[in-house]
């Protein structure tokens, strides 16, 4: 057996392959003889067929499997053992000589190759960091974001413009009365303050419970066919049959009272005797409005950073002929025809898998079981909180933590983390111009560029 590497360009090789029957011989012997051994033929008992007829009937069959193994196995330990940083898989070149009843035989094989990249990531790289600055007017809406989310739901005789209503809806003719087989909702609920028609929303606010007063369904949602079938509890094909005005007899309102300021309510947010008076809670409000904001920043700086950095590389050589071929092998919907545009569309993250890898290499940056974990435990907590459970005791996230990590979510994570990472990094290692900017200012960049 002979296995040489011939380097056609920077990113294309070929590997070439020559076996001898010696290389493979042994081998379709074996098998041929556990085929006998093993699979019975009409006329002979098990083990006792004619060599002579076995190798007749499946000599060629095998013998190509046991050259394609030999042939296979060679390529693969060659790439290994040489180091060749191969892209995709190699490509079998056609030859029109091949027979199977020769006893040698030359395959050869287009490899695409990594290449290779020097990270450009040094102080001499300066990438915008955006500070995002909190105003008042944040600190408050996020007050009573938080003061609503803990708050506490409460029934009460009159109906205020931010309550939740419930009662019996019941369709009207139109002169006013009762419809005979019309729509009845034993437990209706209606929302008044997220309604369309401020007239509407007048009907109901300082109504009373027990009171029944007249108002229109289709009205309060501008004939929103979904949310009049919600209302109505009637499949949305029928809502313009029901059209007309109904009654509503109030049975309760329910309103949300947001939580007072206090020892219980600071507690509760930010954990026992962390925040003791209303100035200290401003002030944790606005670092939590801050730690969501540096999140923000961090997020804008991992798209400048990328593409400062993909601008320093300029254009980046890939083997694309073999890239294409590993695709459409892939991917059984993928052809000539349309296989251009595809990979048109997957090469920047290909070229950036690449170029972060060297990155990661250059700057030592490795995932440890650590880092997944805590990632996960902020997922965990992120999760807890949008149910209004803060402050959640450190062997719960622990615990949730670890079936994220063991779940389908797992790779993902291990993803996310080793991104973090490689960015944490790479701020590290880069000149940052820091840029302070309102929230307003900081949006505009994520808007699409004019053409």
């Amino acid at each position: 057996m002979n296995v040489t590497f011939e380097k056609i360009d920077d990113v294309n090789g070929l590997v070439t392959v020559e076996l001898a029957a010696a290389d493979y011989a042994d081998n379709v012997k074996k098998a041929l003889k556990n085929i006998a051994k093993n699979r019975p033929e009409p006329g002979f008992r098990p083990g006792k067929t004619p060599t002579a007829l076995i190798q007749k009937k499946y000599g060629e069959a095998v013998k190509y499997d046991e050259v394609n193994k030999a042939t296979s196995e060679a390529l693969y330990n060659y790439i290994k053992e040489n180091n060749l940083r191969v892209l995709g898989n190699p490509v079998p070149e056609a030859s029109e000589s091949f027979d199977i009843k020769n006893d040698d035989f030359t395959f050869k094989f287009r490899v695409g190759l990594a290449p290779e990249i020097e990270s450009p990531v040094s102080k001499d790289m300066t990438v915008p960091y955006y500070n995002i600055e909190v105003t008042d007017e944040m600190v408050t809406t996020q007050d009573q974001n938080l003061r609503r989310r803990f708050g506490k739901q409460e029934s009460g005789d009159t109906i205020e413009s931010n309550a939740v209503v419930k009662g019996i809806i019941t369709e009207l003719n139109e002169d006013g009365s009762v419809k005979e087989g019309g729509i009845v909702v034993e437990d209706g609920i209606v929302g008044p303050e997220h309604f369309k028609s401020e007239e509407q929303k007048a009907i109901f606010v300082g109504k009373k419970v027990g009171d029944k007063f007249t108002f229109n369904p289709a009205a309060t949602c501008d004939g929103n066919p979904v949310e009049l079938s919600s209302m109505l509890h009637i499949d949305k094909d029928d809502v313009e049959n029901h059209k007309g005005d109904f009654q509503f007899e109030v049975k309760d309102s329910i309103v949300l009272r947001p939580a007072e300021l206090g020892q219980e309510y600071y507690d509760q947010l930010f954990g026992k005797d962390n925040v003791k008076d209303e100035e200290e809670y401003k002030k944790s409000v606005k670092e939590l409005i801050e730690a969501q904001l540096h999140n923000d920043s961090d997020y804008r700086f991992t798209i400048d950073a990328k593409d400062a950095i993909i601008k320093a590389l300029g254009d980046i050589n890939l083997p694309d002929a073999v890239l294409k071929d590993y695709l459409k092998q892939a991917n059984e919907s993928l052809n000539d025809e349309n296989i251009d545009a595809e990979y048109a569309s997957a090469r920047p993250q290909l070229v950036w898998q690449l170029v972060s890898d060297k990155i990661a290499q250059a700057l030592d940056v490795k995932l440890e079981q650590e880092d997944v974990v805590n990632l996960a435990k902020a997922i965990a907590s992120n999760q807890f909180a949008q149910y209004g459970m803060a402050n959640v005791p450190d062997d719960i996230l622990e615990k949730y933590a670890q079936e994220i990590v063991n779940g389908k979510q797992g790779d993902q994570v291990r993803q996310q983390a080793l991104e973090s990472k490689l960015f944490a990094a790479i701020k590290d290692a880069v000149t940052l111009d820091e840029k302070n900017v309102s929230v307003e200012d900081f949006n505009k960049l994520f808007a699409p560029a004019e053409a």
